[in-house]
């Protein structure tokens, strides 16, 4: 029997906080909550979770400070909750290291999709004909979900890695950004393509020599992207 999952709830809102973690333990996990961001960095610190929902505006510590220190440390899934709805706020997040964003006021069953399509993402051991698929300087293991660059070893979140994981699979096959949305979060969202921008970012930066000038994951201008495996 596998243990029940554990979810970190975190924000400011001591009513939300409530309802929230009535709705999770409803669903069949386990729910430790905080009010503060220090609060909440003490119990990762102390604690084993898998997944974490975040509120963006915390006292003393605020959720990208929280969200930035988790990701130094940990590949542990995050949810993010805002209530603002500019772009530039989400952008930044997912900067950060989140995995998905919702803004607040949220329907609660978008919420659990969204949890149990990131549970499962980073959960799930990939399929593949290939255990390792090596190219270039780039070694992807999709059994153990590790990345070597030049021998060395990237950490990558949930998310970048499934979508790593979709692209490597497929070279040279052009995925539009809804495709990829909905392969790696679950969910069609047509109007938020910056989401996997981001992503797609992030992994240059940790893949590549030049991000700028990247030679593994290329643009397909208004389409979308695709890996390179002709180097």
């Amino acid at each position: 029997m596998e243990p029940p999952v554990r979810i970190l709830v975190v924000d400011d809102e001591p009513s939300l906080l409530k309802a929230l973690k009535h709705s999770l333990e409803r669903e069949g996990y386990q729910v430790v909550t905080a009010q503060t961001g220090a609060k909440a960095l003490q119990l990762i610190n102390d604690q084993d979770f898998d997944l974490l929902v975040l509120d963006l505006m915390l006292p003393e510590v605020d959720g990208l400070a929280v969200c930035r220190q988790v990701r130094l440390r940990s590949n542990l899934p995050i949810i993010m909750l805002t209530a603002r709805s500019e772009d530039l706020d989400k952008i930044i997040g997912l900067e950060m290291g989140a995995d998905d964003y919702v803004t607040k006021p949220f329907n609660m069953r978008e919420l659990l999709a969204r949890i149990r399509a990131l549970l499962r993402r980073s959960r799930a051991v990939p399929f593949s004909n290939q255990a390792t698929i090596s190219i270039g300087d780039l070694q992807v293991d999709l059994a153990r979900q590790r990345v070597l660059v030049r021998g060395r070893e990237v950490e990558l979140t949930a998310r970048e890695f499934s979508i790593l994981q979709v692209l490597v699979r497929h070279p040279g096959r052009v995925y539009h950004r809804s495709d990829l949305l909905k392969l790696v979060w679950g969910y069609e969202q047509t109007s938020d393509d910056r989401t996997i921008d981001v992503h797609i970012r992030r992994l240059r930066e940790k893949l590549e020599l030049d991000p700028s000038r990247p030679k593994y994951i290329l643009t397909k201008w208004g389409v979308g992207y695709y890996f390179n495996d002709r180097l």
